[in-house]
Order: structure tokens, then sequence, then C-alpha cells
């Protein structure tokens, strides 16, 4: 992807996905294609149909499923389909929040806390999205999303993650919150306080001047800083948020390059709609490989179809 494809002044955010719109779109027709493809058993026809129609689509086509079958998409899916690739198109049919609730609800499942996930989409998504995920959650699962997170988190962690939940929107002067970041460093034991309550608290343009000061200030990266003055769960959500409010799709382009199953079809299907392109870009400055070649090596079949497909094309 060419750079200057970002700078452009009519690109904004939105439009950084993979997946459009699809343009001849008739939900009756698709709706009935599928029931057919399910009597088939043809998967390739399920992936081919839900992974070009962008989640509004999908949500009409459920619907229009529904009133033509009387059955729930999801559950005739799970009857015809198994294993990774029955995840991936059900994650398909969610919507956006259901799929970021059911991912916090996987983090915190079993034995251990996957912490990176859950900070992942507490560091990388909004006040306003967080808390339509908060009260999808609690719909989900009969949960308050709060409650969970402080059971199976402690200390500092805890409060940063809260926070982190509950973003606030608080003005601050750039110098200011440097020098209280500074001045939090400068004691036998760094305090947390301060980075979690500007951290959490402030847009990520004024974010990003008030981690470039600090680090001039100092003469050390933020992550150096971090990784010397704190430890554990801690340090760790302290560096995955000052890589989201640095370079978000960086960041997540790093957690596609471990190319785990749970996490590329998450990230994937998540960011489809929202920034996947900008991902993408990122993820072949990393690597020096496109994420298109790369899926090729790690995955096959019909899983594999999916996964190129909501990725889109080469770099």
């Amino acid at each position: 992807i060419n750079p200057q494809y970002f700078c452009h002044p009519d690109m904004w955010w939105g439009t950084l996905g993979t997946i459009r719109p699809f343009p001849n779109f008739h939900p009756d027709r698709d709706a009935a294609d599928i029931q057919a493809a399910l009597e088939r058993k043809d998967a390739a026809a399920l992936v081919r149909i839900l992974t070009n129609r962008n989640n509004a689509q999908r949500q009409a086509v459920a619907q229009s499923f529904q009133d033509q079958t009387k059955q729930d998409l999801s559950g005739a899916l799970k009857k015809v389909l198994s294993g990774e690739l029955e995840e991936l198109l059900l994650q398909l049919v969610m919507l956006p929040e259901q799929l970021e609730a059911q991912r916090l609800k996987a983090a915190m499942a079993g034995l251990g806390t996957d912490e990176e996930t859950l900070l992942e989409i507490l560091c990388s998504r909004s006040r306003k999205t967080l808390q339509e995920v908060a009260a999808v959650y609690r719909q989900m699962y009969k949960k308050d999303l709060e409650k969970e997170l402080k059971a199976e988190t402690s200390g500092d962690f805890a409060r940063l993650v809260v926070a982190l939940l509950n973003k606030a929107a608080t003005a601050g002067s750039v110098q200011t919150d440097v020098q209280a970041l500074a001045a939090s460093l400068s004691g036998k034991k760094a305090e947390a306080g301060p980075w979690i309550n500007i951290l959490t608290s402030r847009d990520s343009d004024h974010l990003d001047k008030v981690l470039m000061e600090l680090e001039l200030e100092t003469g050390q990266t933020v992550d150096q800083l971090v990784e010397k003055r704190f430890s554990g769960d801690f340090r760790l959500g302290l560096r995955v948020l000052v890589q989201c409010i640095q370079n978000p799709e960086v960041y997540l382009a790093q957690r596609l390059l471990t190319m785990k199953t749970s996490l590329v079809q998450g990230i994937m299907v998540s960011h489809s709609e929202e920034d996947l392109l900008r991902i993408r870009a990122a993820f072949l400055r990393l690597s020096g490989s496109s994420l298109y070649s790369t899926l090729q090596k790690h995955f096959k079949g019909e899983q594999l179809l999916a996964l190129q497909a909501i990725c889109r094309s080469e770099d």
C-alpha cells in the first residue's frame, strides 16, 4: 500500500477497512443461498457470502434467514460447521460489540487470564465503544464486566484496567502532564497513579505530545522508562497502552505476527471495517511479507479462503 494513501485529505478512519458494503445486495437471496449451502454442507459457499458482506448486511441476512426458516443463523451454522472455521463464521455473524464482549470473556475463562487480549481491547477501543461492549457483555453473560475484570486482576494493574474500561475525557496541559509523569519516576519507587490518571483520561493527540516531550526530557523512550521502573502485569499494561497511543496498527500487526488462530481471527474480524488496511501496511513493514501471503503459510482450506477474503488482497 502506498503510504500517501493514508495522508489523502478525503481518507478518514472509517474507510480504512478491507470489507466494504456489497453493492448488489439482496438479503433474501443471500439467506436462500445460505440455506441451500447448509443443506449441501458447502462451507466454501458460506465463506463466499459471509466474507463479502459488511456487518450491517450480514445482520440483514441473518434476519432474512430467521424469517424464511424460523431458525437462528448462528445455530444453523453450528450444526454444519466445526472447529476454527465455525468460530470464524460465527464471529462474522455477531455484532462488533458482541465479538469484543466474547473475546473479553474468553480472555478471562479457565485457569489464568490472557492479560494481553484484555489490554488489546481496552487500550485500542474508545470509551463509547467500551460502554457498548460492557452493555452487551451484561446482556450475553448476565455479569458485570467491570466486576469480572476486578476479580481477574489485582493492585495497580486492576486500577489501570478499570480506568481503561471507564476512560475519562479530561483536558490537561501537555507541560503539566509531562512534569507529573517525570516526577512519578523520580522517587525510589515509581508511582503508578499519575500514569493511570493521565494515560486513560486524555485524547490520543494530546498523549502523543506528552509522551514525545517526556522522551525529550528524559533522553529515553517511554518503553525504556516503563521497562526500568515498573514490573509485572502493570508494566505490560503500560507498554501496551503506550503502543496503542503511539502506533495502534503496529501493535495489532505485532499481535498478528504470532499467527495464533484466536488472535488472527479476532483481530481481523473486529478491525475489518475500520483499520485493517493500516494494520496490513504495518504488518508488511514489520515482517517484510504481506499478511495475505503469510496467512497462506499457516492456514488451509476454507479457513484460509475466509481469512484471505477478510484480508482482501496482496500488498
